[in-house]
């Protein structure tokens, strides 16, 4: 096989610029694995690309593969290859300034993939990697989350906030989260101890100041954020890189956190899938050549959980 299914785009623009066509099929180099695509996740950044949002940061040659979360199984092996073999089953967020995972092979860097976790199948483990690594370098690496502390999470039943929100209550945090009501039950079995609707209430009116803020939203929302952080805690975030001359008004701390590749970290969380304490939620399940509606649900916003192609 020269020639695999991918999409791609030629240009930056809207979801008419998604092309389905057959793309040449990649080889590993060294250090690198050939992964047969089963599922991958649809993510903001893979539409924010698109659109050209971030090509002054990530510099991408056109054409590109879009996509950066996949689950799937070794096909080939690069030489210098050590810890994986053929047919392993893997999940990845792989390097985001390559070709990406909307088609039916990618090259990874071995360091980069993990052994996806055994007790779910390819499109669940598919929609794991991108938002488990942010939730996790955003409250723990950038916010030192621990026991006890409290956490306000923004759009908590999204694709970041409903790992986050798992990921706080795993750490034993107390978690606020805002979300639609209709997504209230939902947040309540994940765990969640206080909710804020964010359709009807503001939510810096009715939570008491915490040690942790998880901004996924950026704007206005960001900016109010600050009243709700008390003095020596931080706000983190994945949308926009907050005002250190907030931080320093409000005697707090600021992060941004652009999610990096982890193969140690995706192990970690494989456990606690496995071990039942981690749970990804798949609302829609799409063809590879339905690519386009996917990011336009996606680019929609209110998804409960995550958006999936299907590959095999």
């Amino acid at each position: 096989m020269k020639t695999m299914k991918a999409v791609c785009i030629y240009s930056y623009g809207g979801p008419e610029v998604l092309t389905y066509e057959d793309a040449p099929r990649p080889h590993p180099g060294e250090g690198e694995v050939l992964v047969r695509i089963h599922a991958a996740g649809i993510n903001p950044v893979d539409w924010k690309i698109r659109e050209g949002q971030l090509k002054e940061m990530l510099h991408h040659t056109l054409p590109l593969v879009l996509g950066w979360d996949v689950s799937g199984v070794v096909e080939t092996l690069g030489t210098g290859v050590h810890r994986l073999r053929v047919g392993d089953e893997v999940y990845s967020r792989p390097d985001i300034f390559r070709d990406g995972a909307y088609a039916e092979f990618i090259v990874i860097k071995e360091a980069e993939v993990a052994l996806k976790p055994k007790s779910v199948d390819h499109l669940h483990a598919a929609v794991l990697p991108l938002a488990g690594l942010t939730a996790w370098q955003t409250l723990f690496d950038a916010a030192g989350l621990a026991a006890g502390q409290r956490v306000l999470i923004h759009a908590a039943a999204g694709g970041v906030g409903h790992i986050a929100v798992q990921l706080a209550k795993w750490k034993g945090a107390h978690v606020i989260g805002t979300a639609a009501a209709r997504n209230h039950d939902f947040l309540r079995q994940l765990g969640v101890d206080q909710m804020v609707d964010y359709d009807t209430e503001r939510f810096e009116e009715v939570v008491q100041p915490v040690d942790v803020v998880l901004d996924t939203m950026g704007g206005d929302i960001q900016t109010r954020s600050w009243k709700v952080v008390k003095r020596g805690g931080i706000l983190v975030s994945v949308a926009s890189p907050p005002s250190a001359e907030l931080a320093t008004a409000h005697g707090a701390q600021q992060a941004f956190v652009f999610t990096q590749p982890n193969a140690a970290q995706l192990a970690e969380i494989a456990k606690l899938v496995d071990a039942e304490k981690l749970k990804a939620v798949v609302e829609t399940t799409l063809a590879l050549s339905d690519a386009t509606r996917g990011q336009e649900l996606s680019q929609r916003g209110h998804q409960r959980g995550k958006i999936v192609l299907r590959v095999v």
